[in-house]
């Protein structure tokens, strides 16, 4: 019997065995598309990481503890001083909180100013200057509310309308809108009380003038008194009576278009001696404070 022996080349055997372990971790590390562990998507997700261990580390900082609150007082014409309060962010730095309030515009209702049932005016008013916790406001504008206006408009009358461009006394350059509507005369027996074209350039020549007149003799103080009063738009419908009988006869918008230079002296007059101390109670305006307290939003 012949016996055979196999002789091996101990560096083929090596090579073979290197071979066959990078065969075994290529088939174990191979995973067809699709097939990818969620373990290995996770680390590359950046959506699924977000609310992890970064997330949690975030501290939520309220917003409100870097405010403060400054209380809103009116000028002196009106009966309630101290209108409300307002929030702005607390000074840091360059930025002071006094120049992020100077410019800002609160619209109130004349109801709210005068304590009085009226509500269909609302005036905006204007902070100009900061002394300690107080913004001092100046008149800045005033409108009739929209629900007064349309309920002013009706069928078979006609609506007269003008505007002026007028400066006060003071400096302050204003833009009056006024509106009016015809109504029937007395005994009459039609249903319409239409005014013919002539009439109605006679009656706006009429507005204009009688605000111009009113305006131009008067500082801003005295024009604010007679917006509050409506005194301007009683003496148009007397006024333009002989020509055609009107009622609701208001001056229904004024705008600011120019101011003069600003004055923090002509500021503290206009809001009297006790504004500059800033100690008005609700005792003083007219109101408890718990009603003054309560926050005025600006417009924008």
């Amino acid at each position: 019997m012949v016996t055979s022996k196999l002789v091996v080349n101990p560096i083929f055997l090596t090579s073979l065995y290197i071979n066959l372990f990078l065969l075994k971790n290529y088939f174990t590390d191979f995973r067809p598309f699709g097939s990818l562990s969620s373990t290995m998507a996770v680390g590359k997700n950046k959506r699924l990481t977000k609310g992890g261990k970064k997330g949690a580390k975030k501290k939520v900082v309220d917003p409100f503890s870097k405010k403060d609150w400054y209380d809103v007082k009116a000028p002196a014409m009106f009966n309630i001083r101290n209108i409300g309060k307002t929030l702005v962010t607390r000074t840091q730095g360059t930025k002071i909180a006094s120049d992020g309030l100077k410019g800002r515009v609160f619209e109130v209702s004349l109801a709210d100013l005068e304590n009085d049932e009226v509500a269909f005016r609302k005036f905006k008013l204007i902070t100009e200057d900061v002394q300690g916790k107080n913004c001092l406001t100046n008149f800045h504008g005033m409108d009739l509310t929209r629900d007064k206006m349309c309920s002013m408009v009706k069928k078979w009358q006609t609506m007269v309308e003008a505007h002026v461009d007028v400066k006060t006394t003071d400096g302050y350059l204003l833009r009056l809108f006024c509106v009016g509507f015809t109504k029937k005369r007395n005994n009459q027996i039609r249903k319409t009380s239409y005014a013919q074209h002539q009439q109605v350039r006679q009656i706006r020549k009429k507005m204009m003038e009688i605000m111009t007149r009113e305006v131009q003799t008067n500082d801003l103080k005295e024009v604010v008194s007679k917006l509050i009063a409506d005194s301007i738009g009683k003496d148009i419908e007397k006024a333009c009576h002989s020509i055609y009988p009107l009622h609701d006869v208001f001056v229904r918008k004024v705008k600011m278009l120019k101011k003069p230079k600003f004055e923090l002296g002509k500021l503290m007059e206009l809001h009297g001696e006790g504004s500059s101390s800033g100690k008005a109670t609700g005792d003083e305006t007219g109101r408890s404070p718990e009603i003054s307290s309560k926050p005025v939003w600006p417009t924008r």
